[in-house]
């Protein structure tokens, strides 16, 4: 995993108060303390043994220097960190320019979703952003649409490259997913997607054909060649392309003509030879459901398996529509390597079948250990349609096999689901969704009204999660069953969310300072990203979430169709037990 730094940040939160945090890493060992400097000056009386956040009550804007002290000895290598004046970073952008489609229709550009990856190997995180037009479209709905780019930004603002997908990729939440991640092990990031014709990498050299055109007169692109590449993070060049897997093949196969079923895809990263991570491409949920696993190795891209429901395998045909907007990924099993959850269904590491319940296609995806007192972890999630689900449009299963644990009686399509420890009176987390009230990981209803249904941030300091929706950050008000306001991010420069009615933050991952998360906004004018971060203290020390394996790869795969909050392979909540160290290689 990631070699990063220790990601300090000094924000400055009033005349005489400056808040300073950092990173504990996953194999940092338990004894490691810290000192702080501001300037020459140890701000620090006795290191810091039970935490990993610092206020220092100064009125002076100095450089804050930090080390770690390990048996007692003051290690000489030191980061450093300027204040920031507010709570947030701002990110400056360069919007591309807009256009016009033959069917005359003229577009503008929006800053869309992001992934984050150390792309140039400093141990600072760099930001990937996806442009999206303002024409795009879901999938069900014709129209040609705008060309969807990609831009890698470091902290700072500078721009590394931008990479043009050019016309034969179709614009909007269901096409192009792209995944930020050290695939081959060289300490540094790669991006990789489905890319086609045309396609015009981070040094301006063309993909394919630069000169075909294979949209049909609705704005569909269901003929020419389909790739998957693989970029350098550094430069934004095409290091390696092959033959997108799954395939296209008849769009028939797929459950429609016109261009809808075809052109569904997910992505997402997992380490399904329990050491190096894989690229996991699909296409299809709604009926034919394809999961590819790709291995960059050497240069070489290479392709480990492929699960089709279609396939004449035994079995096979049960996981026809039984998946979800979104996949997760996780190690279900406890054999040490990654399962692949599509929602309703799961394919083993090794690219078979583990099992399907059945219950059809969903829209939200949570899986982490929401119960404690089980063994293994579980899935709650939202169903679509009842012919399929039957009773119970939201569900616990077991995430090893399957099996219903409880469920909520509802009818029709189930639209969200959320899982969070958001009542501390309860072990685990509590869960909820479209239909219903709030429910603790028994069953039990706790509220009968809920909380919003969107994501969810550590961010106040307590082990429980707090509520993000649009670019509102609320706490549940658990004696009153109602929510009361953390933080507007709106009010600060703009801050606006994304996706529509899905009022998606641009990114939620712990990316600098301690274990709670930050949170990526676009401003409203889309010139700027804002980063913010929480300048609240706190006394619990845990190690940074992205080195939990299933955290990082969930931070990866969220901007993934229909977004979803990255969950730890731990229990992560009110009198939770310290996490085990992750077995993991820092490179």
């Amino acid at each position: 995993m990631e070699k990063l730094n220790r990601g300090l940040v000094a924000v400055r939160t009033s005349n005489n108060r400056v808040y300073i945090s950092w990173r504990l890493f996953g194999n940092d060992p338990p004894t490691i303390a810290f000192v702080l400097y501001r300037g020459e000056t140890i701000i620090t009386p006795m290191p810091l043994i039970d935490r990993t956040n610092f206020v220092d009550n100064t009125s002076t804007n100095d450089v804050y220097t930090i080390r770690s002290v390990l048996n007692g000895v003051e290690q000489t290598y030191s980061e450093s960190a300027v204040v920031w004046p507010q709570q947030y970073l701002t990110i400056p952008l360069q919007i591309p320019v807009g256009g016009t489609t033959p069917d005359g229709v003229v577009y503008t550009y929006s800053a869309n979703d992001c992934s984050v990856g150390d792309l140039d190997g400093d141990g600072e995180y760099e930001i990937v952003l996806k442009w999206d037009p303002s024409n795009s479209h879901d999938n069900a709905h014709s129209g040609y649409t705008g060309n969807v780019y990609l831009d890698a930004y470091k902290l700072n603002g500078t721009r590394l490259w931008r990479i043009d997908l050019g016309k034969n990729i179709r614009a909007g939440a269901h096409y192009t997913q792209f995944i930020v991640y050290d695939l081959d092990g060289d300490g540094k990031a790669e991006v990789a997607c489905k890319t086609a014709d045309g396609t015009k990498d981070g040094r301006n050299v063309i993909i394919g054909n630069p000169n075909a055109d294979h949209r049909n007169a609705k704005g569909y692109i269901l003929t020419g060649p389909e790739y998957l590449t693989v970029f350098n993070g550094q430069s934004g060049g095409a290091m390696v392309t092959a033959d997108f897997v799954p395939a296209r093949g008849s769009v028939t196969s797929w459950g429609d003509n016109y261009g809808n079923r075809v052109d569904r895809f997910v992505a997402a990263v997992a380490y399904v030879d329990g050491r190096r991570p894989s690229l996991i491409m699909g296409r299809g949920y709604y009926t034919r459901l394809v999961r590819s696993a790709w291995d960059y190795r050497n240069g070489n891209l290479t392709r480990r398996w492929t699960f089709d429901s279609s396939a004449s395998t035994p079995g096979n045909s049960l996981y026809a529509g039984q998946g979800n907007h979104q996949m997760t990924v996780g190690d279900v099993d406890e054999d040490g390597k990654d399962e692949i959850c599509n929602g309703a269904s799961t394919v083993d590491d090794n690219g078979r079948g583990l099992y399907t319940n059945s219950k059809g296609h969903g829209d939200a995806l949570h899986m982490t250990d929401i119960d404690p007192d089980r063994p293994g972890q579980e899935v709650w999630q939202c169903y679509e349609d009842k012919k399929s689900y039957g009773e119970n449009g939201l569900a616990l299963h077991d995430a090893k096999t399957g099996q219903a644990l409880w469920g909520v009686s509802t009818t029709g399509d189930i639209g969200r689901a959320m899982a969070a420890d958001v009542d501390p009176r309860h072990k685990g987390l509590e869960v909820w969704g479209a239909s219903g009230g709030l429910y603790n990981c028994k069953g039990i209803q706790i509220a009968p009204n809920r909380p919003s249904m969107n994501f969810g941030i550590w961010w106040d300091g307590d082990l429980s999660r707090e509520l993000l929706d649009g670019t509102k950050l609320d706490k549940w008000d658990y004696s009153r069953n109602t929510t009361s306001r953390l933080f507007t991010f709106y009010q600060h420069s703009g801050a606006t969310d994304s996706n529509g009615s899905k009022a998606n933050p641009a990114l939620v991952a712990d990316l600098l300072g301690d274990w709670r998360e930050e949170v990526i906004y676009r401003s409203y004018d889309n010139t700027k990203l804002l980063l913010f971060t929480t300048v609240i203290p706190t006394n619990t020390r845990i190690y940074t979430l992205m080195h939990d394996p299933q955290y990082r790869v969930a931070v990866a795969w969220q901007n993934s169709a229909y977004n979803q909050p990255p969950h730890p392979g731990f229990y992560l909540g009110t009198n939770m037990s310290t996490p085990i160290q992750p077995n993991i290689k820092l490179i």
